[in-house]
């Protein structure tokens, strides 16, 4: 089994930057894919960002390109998603999630049902 736990939410204002974390255990980290997904209230989930069991590859919904970056530690076991010049409308339950693949694929994930394992989440409340 693989578990997923997220950290590094929080309560900001408009502007400021928070850094997430997800640590995972379990199956050999290294060959999962990794994912940022959130939830604000009322709305269903979305695809924040992604990036490859290297971490060579990343991508990012249009909403936080230029503003948020995820990367990883491998040898750590970690993810992590840096938020910069954050907004209001950034507030939400930000969940990561492990896509198991293969060495030989070089893959980024965007949708949902991809993924094979989710944290419980993170709550990031930015006021404006």
């Amino acid at each position: 089994q693989v578990q997923l736990v997220e950290s590094g939410g929080g309560l900001v204002q408009a502007g400021d930057s928070l850094r997430l974390s997800c640590t995972t255990s379990g199956r050999t980290f290294s060959t999962y894919a990794m994912g940022w997904f959130r939830q604000a209230p009322g709305k269903e989930r979305e695809f924040v960002a992604a990036i490859t069991w290297t971490g060579r590859n990343t991508t990012y919904a249009d909403s936080v390109k230029g503003r948020f970056t995820v990367s990883r530690d491998n040898a750590k076991n970690m993810v992590y998603l840096q938020m910069n010049s954050l907004k209001a409308e950034d507030t939400a339950v930000y969940y990561c999630a492990a896509k198991i693949t293969s060495w030989s694929i070089e893959s980024l994930f965007s949708l949902l049902y991809e993924y094979d394992y989710w944290g419980q989440g993170t709550q990031v409340t930015v006021s404006s």
